[in-house]
């Protein structure tokens, strides 16, 4: 292991002054508006990690710009997607940008593409990911990374260096309405108190994570035969969706992820505002829960069973409640599951762990 260099030592300075941002303190999860409450050494255990993670610093990188025309081309399996998920035959421009990287072992691109879908807010039209590309020779598998509902980009991040530091291309992609696809001036988010609302955002997301796959799969430092995706709550959510729509997606690991999504968005205690707010425009239960079913990964399943999927949960989730974790282990034809002692929040003590477990089990795929 490499003691960071100066430059790095700064570098971990900044991450010190922020890091009450690194695992989010006080930021709704899946489908609820509640907040959770602060673990007191998550920003020891943090800042412990980073320094292991983050080798010597180069600074012989001038950032580059590259672009390029990315083809989206159905497989054979398309007819067997859901209709809402489909894509036809296209083409698109990407353009990638060199950012700051203190790291011997990958470099990071800023990488942007158009969605396939276009929605009345500009900024949400175009796809911003992170591509953390590793160094190591020949071709290696890639994995999409998804963040959580509070939008908190470094725990994403922090996996994406890990699974570089394994050896494994990880393209860290963010939602529909979120960071710079977010217009100031918008009310609209990806998962919102109007069920009509969420179900766009996460449909939008899934494509979004199609054309992805697709760009991915062109790169020619990536082995196309193992691509996956990883995410984390609402990510994880969205991924196992993606899993079920992208045969492209082939290696899967959920963490903090479940299924009957209208059913945990409701019952939850921390979603008493989205429910009152549903009731008080004369909504009911049965409404909310029937139109979140059409992007609930229990539905579409069937087309991910038989890939390799590793699910990551807490025995004790008070927010994703353990049936529903339980009915999308068992719709995907009951996968290798791990369970960490704690909830939903507190799983965060468990984050040497999970960090382990996810760059093993792409690395290994």
């Amino acid at each position: 292991m490499k003691w960071l260099t100066e430059r790095g030592r700064e570098s971990i300075a900044r991450m010190v002054f922020q890091m009450d941002r690194l695992i989010p303190q006080s930021t709704p999860d899946p489908l609820v508006l509640g907040r959770r409450p602060v673990l007191p050494t998550t920003k020891t255990f943090a800042l412990v990690l980073i320094a292991i993670c983050l080798p010597t610093a180069r600074g012989d990188e001038a950032p580059l710009v590259d672009r390029g025309i990315a083809r989206f081309t159905p497989t054979t399996a398309e007819a067997q997607i859901a209709e809402r998920f489909r894509l036809q035959p296209a083409s698109f421009d990407w353009q990638a940008e060199q950012i700051s990287t203190i790291s011997d072992n990958f470099q990071v691109l800023n990488v942007t593409f158009p969605s396939p879908v276009k929605t009345a807010d500009e900024a949400n039209n175009t796809v911003h990911c992170e591509y953390f590309r590793c160094r190591q020779p020949g071709q290696r598998p890639a994995v999409i990374v998804l963040h959580i509902l509070g939008g908190d980009f470094p725990l994403s991040r922090l996996f994406c260096n890990t699974l570089a530091q394994h050896g494994v291309h990880a393209l860290f992609l963010k939602m529909p309405y979120y960071g710079p696809r977010r217009d100031p001036n918008s009310r609209r988010r990806m998962v919102s108190p109007d069920p009509h609302e969420t179900v766009a955002g996460m449909t939008q997301a899934v494509l979004d994570i199609r054309y992805a796959a697709a760009w991915l799969a062109d790169r020619p430092e990536i082995d196309a035969e193992h691509l996956g995706i990883f995410g984390i709550s609402l990510g994880g959510i969205t991924a196992a969706l993606a899993a079920t729509a992208e045969p492209r997606l082939k290696n899967v690991c959920l963490l903090l992820a479940g299924g009957s999504i209208g059913q945990a968005g409701w019952d939850s205690a921390e979603a008493k505002p989205l429910r009152e707010q549903w009731i008080a425009k004369g909504g009911t239960r049965e409404q909310f829960v029937e139109i979140l079913s059409v992007v609930d990964p229990v539905r579409y399943s069937a087309t991910a069973r038989g890939k390799r999927i590793l699910m990551l949960n807490a025995s004790d989730d008070e927010v994703i409640p353990r049936p529903c974790t339980e009915a999308l282990w068992t719709a995907l034809g009951q996968p290798p599951i791990k369970w960490y002692s704690g909830g939903h929040y507190s799983v965060a003590w468990h984050l040497f762990g999970a960090l382990w477990q996810v760059g093993q089990f792409f690395r290994d795929g």
